[in-house]
């Protein structure tokens, strides 16, 4: 949910030229005016997200560390760019990642095994490499989760391309037998520090690309959950609650929440019955109802209850590039 420095300009020079269809100059400038002022102000990805693979039970607890020979009933792995990785996250418990594992155990009343694929920086290009070596490293899962997008946006990727490598990719995973669920392109146009008109243009840009994303999962039998449309009247509505503490990336309600939808899609796609609280909070996160009292931790304990004691430290898991 955040734009980068560099591919801010791309993205506004890319406007000035598709918006109209005519290079006139004056709306190029602008364009790139205005994605010249974003760059200052836009933070870069540094940090390294937490991460705590390993095996989630039914009954909470802290994850356990996957050892070969290890039993799990469903190996569930998460794909996709920076939103995948839980950046902006402070607590490996917060990621998206762990929430939809910690879910999936208590809603199923299986063992989960999570393992996380998902590069910060990645586009419909890198996904598929992460599927690829994945198919070199070992056994392909049996669940995997895909969030991805926003990268396609600022990388200047073709709309009907990008979609396509999506596409080929969920095939290749459920020619494998794995269900698949995906996290269709955020809605760029919700960060306030995009000025307008470009902040439109970015909105334009992601909503075609999340309809492309959905058709083409869809016809390669996976699951596409619109994010953007579910999640984008709360980030306009509580941007204070919606976004973590630099005003750019997604915090962990916002995550929460995200895990929430994926969660429902996935287990439907199980033929899992869902019960409640996730399903009333996944139901109702497209709406803005957020009040004082609905603090990042309560969005959280109304996903599932999970023992304080079940965190886990972050890795030193390092990822490369940008978003």
């Amino acid at each position: 949910m955040r734009l980068p420095r560099r591919s801010t300009i791309a993205l506004a020079t890319a406007g000035a030229l598709a918006s109209t269809g005519t290079a006139y100059l004056g709306a190029r400038n602008l364009l790139v005016g205005q994605a010249t002022h974003a760059r200052t102000v836009i933070p870069k990805a540094w940090d390294v997200p937490p991460r705590a693979d390993g095996v989630y039970t039914p009954g909470g607890g802290p994850v356990e560390r996957w050892q070969r020979g290890m039993s799990a009933d469903l190996h569930l792995m998460i794909f996709g760019d920076s939103t995948a990785t839980g950046y902006g996250c402070m607590s490996a418990e917060e990621v998206p990642g762990v929430l939809v594992a910690r879910g999936l155990a208590a809603q199923t009343g299986k063992r989960i095994r999570l393992s996380t694929k998902a590069i910060v920086g990645a586009t419909s290009k890198g996904v598929s490499g992460q599927v690829d070596a994945m198919f070199v490293a070992g056994a392909p899962p049996d669940l995997a989760v895909m969030m991805i997008g926003a990268n396609d946006i600022t990388a200047l990727n073709g709309i009907t391309p990008s979609a396509r490598r999506l596409g080929r990719t969920v095939t290749k995973l459920r020619n494998r037998g794995a269900v698949v669920v995906v996290g269709t392109c955020p809605d760029l146009g919700v960060i306030s520090a995009i000025p307008q008109p470009l902040r439109s243009l970015a909105h334009a840009r992601t909503a075609r690309l999340a309809r492309a994303q959905a058709a083409a999962v869809r016809s390669a039998g996976g699951t596409p959950v619109p994010l953007a449309n579910l999640l984008a009247p709360q980030f306009r509505a509580t941007p204070e609650l919606m976004f973590s503490a630099d005003g750019f990336h997604p915090s962990p309600t916002a995550y929460a929440l995200a895990a929430a939808q994926l969660l429902v899609a996935l287990c439907d796609a199980l033929g899992q019955e869902v019960h409640s609280p996730v399903l009333n909070v996944a139901a109702r996160s497209g709406e803005p109802e957020f009040g004082p009292a609905n603090t990042r931790l309560s969005a959280m304990a109304r996903l599932w209850r999970r023992p304080a004691s079940s965190s886990a430290a972050p890795s030193s898991y390092q990822e490369t590039g940008s978003d």
